[in-house]
């Protein structure tokens, strides 16, 4: 069997799962796990990436995902060997801890989120042990299930910073008491009734219809040389530099020329703004600042440590993030 083709283009969605080396446990324990959330949630903000649901079991994870930037490849990449380094050296084990590589299920974004993300977050209760249990009690382990992002799309008292409901809940209703039920709602009558996707899989790795095939094949996969990667750098950025550079400029008052030039915070917003919604690589950054890769890697770190016990550069990152969004 050929390999699925890996598609990535910026503002894909996808299904992502990774399975543990002949099906063993890649989490030990409840330290695993939340260690395992904790490298999600920093590769997240590294790529720029969009959790939108997730479930860990205990030989494999499912996430529901968007790559803004195109970049799921990296963001995997980064994820899988971050955890299995961590992984290895607490259990003093050594080589793969996964079963080759990830599986990405590519989804239209208008069509198939909610279903994705039900058909997720059902996972629990679809294990053999729960075969033949009645409903009442899948229920209950469903509800009460710990390392899934449903408990916070039920009760927005235990919504995560790390995953992002409003994609989701869009379809019923939005983030409000309304939509939550809705959600609570449909996802159990998907238990009762079931939930199947996979009569809907095209080739192996895309869900969608005839209209998403076509936009495909015409806008991404046209002309592309590389069956791995299509060619897409031309349309790999949120916002060009100047627009990054000035939306810095008006929100602290520095001209432009200031924050190339000035050591400090400002400029390590930049960097990091520009490696991570700009799309720019750090050698192209540390030539736009005239700095070297390393000076780069430095500042980004220095601000993620900064923004961990600084509200005010928290809440100035995120002001910049939502202007430049638009």
């Amino acid at each position: 069997m050929t390999r699925p083709l890996r598609i990535q283009y910026p503002g894909a969605v996808y299904h992502v799962t990774c399975r543990g080396n002949e099906r063993r446990k890649i989490y030990h324990d409840d330290t695993d796990r939340i260690k395992f959330l904790e490298i999600l949630a920093q590769t997240k903000g590294i790529y720029t990436v969009k959790i939108h649901g997730y479930v860990l079991m205990s030989n494999h994870f499912h996430l529901l995902t968007e790559t803004p930037l195109g970049n799921l490849g990296e963001f995997m990449r980064r994820l899988n060997v971050t955890y299995t380094s961590y992984y290895n050296r607490r259990h003093g084990r050594v080589g793969h801890l996964y079963q080759g590589r990830y599986k990405s299920l590519l989804a239209d974004k208008d069509e198939y989120v909610s279903v994705l993300s039900r058909y997720i977050h059902l996972n629990p209760v679809r294990i053999r042990a729960f075969k033949g249990k009645p409903d009442k009690e899948k229920v209950k382990a469903l509800l009460g299930y710990k390392w899934s992002s449903l408990p916070g799309f039920i009760d927005k008292g235990k919504a995560e910073d790390l995953v992002d409901y409003d994609l989701v809940l869009a379809e019923h209703g939005g983030d409000n008491l309304r939509g939550r039920r809705s959600y609570k709602d449909r996802i159990l009558e998907d238990l009762v009734e079931g939930i199947g996707i996979r009569d809907e899989i095209i080739g192996q790795s895309v869900l969608g219809g005839e209209r998403f095939v076509s936009w495909l094949k015409d806008q991404v996969l046209s002309g592309k040389k590389d069956r791995e990667r299509p060619s897409l750098q031309a349309l790999n950025r949120y916002c060009t530099e100047d627009v990054i550079l000035g939306a810095i400029e008006k929100a602290t008052g520095k001209e432009i020329e200031q924050i190339k030039s000035e050591r400090g915070l400002v400029r390590q917003i930049a960097m990091d703004l520009l490696y991570r919604i700009g799309g720019l690589k750090g050698v192209e950054i540390g030539r736009l600042l005239g700095v070297d890769y390393s000076t780069v890697s430095q500042g980004r770190k220095r601000l993620m440590e900064r923004i961990q016990r600084d509200p005010k550069t928290k809440a100035l990152i995120g002001r910049l993030e939502k202007e430049l969004s638009r």
